[in-house]
């Protein structure tokens, strides 16, 4: 059976090291190579009496061997990951050698010719077998050092995205009950007076927790998202009947626009069992969405009853909001946000994240 590509990518989203072609490794790259010609020049300073000629040639030397290593292991992540944790790390500690062998060799031919690179060293007999082999080392146990510390962070990183994943499936459960007990009694309730519609009934609410319970993705398409929600406010409608009134205003995002998954509904279901649940004569959640350049906005408004207004009554509000913003932060890491406006007669709540969708968890 062949491979899809999708299937073939798997292994390297799995490699530990860091994408080394992105702006903010480059520059501690950079910045790294900087502070450690520094370190040198000043440790050399009793011996060569020339700090910044020593502190220029060491630069470009570490420079080079920094900038070409990022760029070569940048290019073979994918084929890395593909090997293995061991393998990997190996070959990308072989690619970091050979880099500082060949940049070594090219400081000292440099230097032959009165181009002194050679962290003044200087051509002569066997001192540019040293010379590289002192290199060889210094990588080699550099390189060693620097390929556990990725490892070791990367993984810290899926361990806390592991604890963070466990913690919201736990408040996702939390937070359902309620709507479940409701739901059955309201579908106990038609089987005699509206079998059809209890049928309806049913079938929304299994799709329902279909959705919910299968393996979510983190990003949909915003016509799922809607599905979803509309699936809900079929199965609301039953039990609230015409206090229940959902105006959708969503005409300036299209049907394809990726946003988060499993939103929309949480907040559509906080609206109602906070607000309109709680209100006599019901009232109306507006459930608009635009795009503003960059940034997708989603902002669900209902009418709250004053009772509604102690921290008792919030608690469960608080749960559920504190479980999308901890999915939110990691889904889109910090560039999405929830934010929420509680007025005397109105909650509303406003989710703001990239158009773009974010891209896949290494």
């Amino acid at each position: 059976m062949p491979v899809s590509p999708v299937a073939s990518k798997e292994p390297a989203a799995s490699f530990y090291l860091p994408d080394l072609c992105a702006s903010r490794m480059v520059l501690g790259i950079v910045l790294t190579s900087e502070l450690v010609a520094l370190l040198l020049a000043t440790a050399r300073i009793g011996v060569t009496g020339r700090f910044w000629e020593d502190l220029a040639r060491t630069s470009f030397v570490l420079l080079w061997i920094g900038l070409v290593s990022a760029g070569a292991l940048c290019r073979l992540r994918g084929p890395l990951g593909a090997l293995g944790v061991a393998r990997g790390s190996a070959v990308a500690l072989l690619v970091l050698v050979l880099v500082t062998g060949l940049v070594s060799e090219g400081a000292w031919w440099a230097a032959s010719r009165g181009i002194d690179l050679s962290f003044g060293a200087r051509p002569q007999g066997s001192g540019e077998i040293a010379f590289v082999l002192g290199n060889l080392a210094i990588s080699l146990i550099a390189g060693g050092l620097l390929l556990r510390y990725f490892y070791v962070t990367d993984q810290w990183r899926r361990n806390l995205e592991g604890e963070a994943r466990a913690r919201i499936d736990a408040l996702q459960a939390r937070i359902r009950p309620h709507f479940l007990y409701n739901s059955m009694n309201t579908i106990a309730a038609l089987t005699r007076s509206d079998p059809s519609r209890a049928e309806r009934a049913v079938e929304d609410l299994a799709d329902l927790f279909r959705a919910s319970l299968s393996e979510s993705r983190d990003v949909v398409s915003f016509a799922e998202e809607q599905e979803i929600a509309r699936t809900y406010e079929r199965i609301e409608q039953l039990r609230l009947g015409a206090r229940l009134k959902v105006d959708w205003q969503i005409e300036a995002v299209p049907v394809d626009a990726p946003v988060p998954g499993m939103f929309i509904q949480p907040l559509l279901e906080n609206a109602i069992y906070h607000g309109i649940e709680r209100l006599p004569t019901g009232g109306t959640v507006t459930i608009s969405a635009r795009r503003d350049g960059a940034v997708t906005e989603i902002r669900i408004e209902n009418p709250l009853p004053a009772t509604v207004m102690t921290s008792g009554n919030r608690a469960g509000n608080r749960i559920a909001l504190a479980n999308l913003r901890e999915r939110l932060a990691l889904i889109y890491s910090g560039t999405a946000s929830l934010e929420t406006d509680e007025l005397p007669d109105r909650f509303i709540a406003c989710l703001r994240f990239p158009s773009k969708p974010p891209q896949a968890r290494s």
